[in-house]
């Protein structure tokens, strides 16, 4: 594979404008921060290009603002985390980035940080505009994307930005994230099993197709599952559920018995009139129309048990349920703890990814123990799948 442009210490920084795309897409609710972890890995980075007197443009994105107006997605109370934990001078930018954005933030002195909003807010992001990515550029001597996270996603910040900037590298973490999936996956020794959770089919289909080719084992839980008990006949009541899923999942099983992969799906679960409610544990014939699916059940985690048991590598992407509400959390915690324990105890090779199981896990403050941890949901799929990230594309 051709090599990818890492930061290195020989790069000289002082005085310059690095531009650092992180990834600071964290649970926000109320302006308090309910999951710090993809902050807190960042921070030493960040502090040792404060240490060696560079500019630091600071950039990241939180959700999928609507508008520019949708505050609920500012990036304001991480600012506020930022100032508490850096003991450099931290300046809040909160404009539109343009062709007078450089001369707008001209007054940064070396070792300080100026933390743009939400870089979403901004109509050429998602749209990976050639205009807007070059407006982006003009701020930057030197540009950084410390946001493995994101390299899927063809966007200005991680994609276009690079044909801007002649000096552009990749970051510490996301060398790691490469370098540790990479180790894990040569590693990798049979029988394998990959564990899906999520909430559509459709946008993970192509993950799971390629993955059915790889795995022994593909186990489906969280609402994406609720798909594939209603393709089997089943009641799913008010459950989540995708349109038009059926033609897919043929699809999915067809594939699966070309390749020898067992498709494992939930075998009871827990059900709530609402999402706010107790678990009432149930067979899947006994569903009824007002209850939707939030977890599974004691059958399904036995049913996952077994086979984590006889499986030399696993992966795991997805919460089970709704683990929001500690009623409906059991599957996820469960399958945690398994896969940890299996790690600990006879070197399972384990790579658990995707910001919302980490966060599941770290809610219920388990001591877990994974042969990778990664932040990453999407990108983290689609690089096990091996498809060219274009964020890391862009840096080779």
């Amino acid at each position: 594979m051709e090599k990818i442009k890492k930061f290195t210490d020989i790069v000289d920084i002082k005085n310059k404008r690095v531009l650092l795309r992180s990834d600071f897409n964290v649970p926000v609710f109320k302006e308090e921060i309910h999951d710090k972890t993809r902050i807190d890995v960042s921070i030493p980075f960040i502090q040792n290009l404060l240490k060696k007197k560079a500019k630091v443009i600071l950039i990241s994105h939180l959700g999928r603002p609507k508008s520019e107006k949708d505050m609920n997605l500012s990036l304001k109370p991480i600012f506020k985390y930022l100032q508490e934990k850096i003991d450099h001078k931290i300046h809040f930018y909160s404009h539109k980035i343009t062709n007078n954005t450089k001369e707008k933030i001209s007054f940064l002195k070396s070792g300080e940080i100026i933390f743009f909003e939400n870089i979403r807010f901004n109509v050429g992001e998602i749209k990976n505009d050639e205009n807007f990515a070059k407006n982006l550029s003009s701020v930057a001597d030197i540009y950084i994307n410390d946001a493995f996270s994101c390299c899927h996603r063809m966007q200005a910040s991680v994609h276009k930005i690079a044909k801007f900037v002649k000096n552009s590298y990749a970051g510490p973490l996301l060398m790691k994230e490469i370098s540790s999936i990479d180790m894990v996956l040569s590693n990798k020794k049979n029988p394998t099993t990959c564990i899906i959770g999520g909430s559509k089919v459709s946008t993970k289909i192509g993950v799971i197709v390629s993955l059915i080719k790889k795995v022994n084992n593909l186990i489906l839980v969280g609402a994406m599952a609720n798909n594939f008990i209603k393709f089997k006949g089943n009641n799913v009541g008010k459950s989540l559920i995708e349109d038009d899923s059926d033609k897919m999942i043929k699809e999915i099983y067809d594939k699966a018995k070309k390749n020898n992969c067992e498709i494992i799906t939930p075998l009871d679960v827990a059900v709530s009139e609402s999402m706010n409610g107790e678990a009432k544990l149930k067979d899947l014939n006994k569903i009824t129309d007002n209850e939707m699916i939030l977890d599974i059940g004691p059958k399904t985690i036995e049913k996952i048990y077994n086979i984590i048991d006889i499986s030399k590598t696993v992966l795991w992407n997805g919460p089970a349920g709704y683990f929001e509400n500690e009623n409906f959390s059991k599957g996820t915690i469960s399958i945690a703890e398994k896969i940890s324990n299996m790690t600990k105890s006879r070197s399972l090779i384990s790579i658990v990814g995707g910001g919302d199981t980490i966060s599941a896990v770290k809610n219920n403050h388990i001591n877990i123990d994974f042969t990778h941890l990664s932040t990453a949901g999407g990108a983290f799929l689609e690089y096990i799948e091996g498809k060219n990230l274009p964020g890391i594309e862009v840096l080779k």
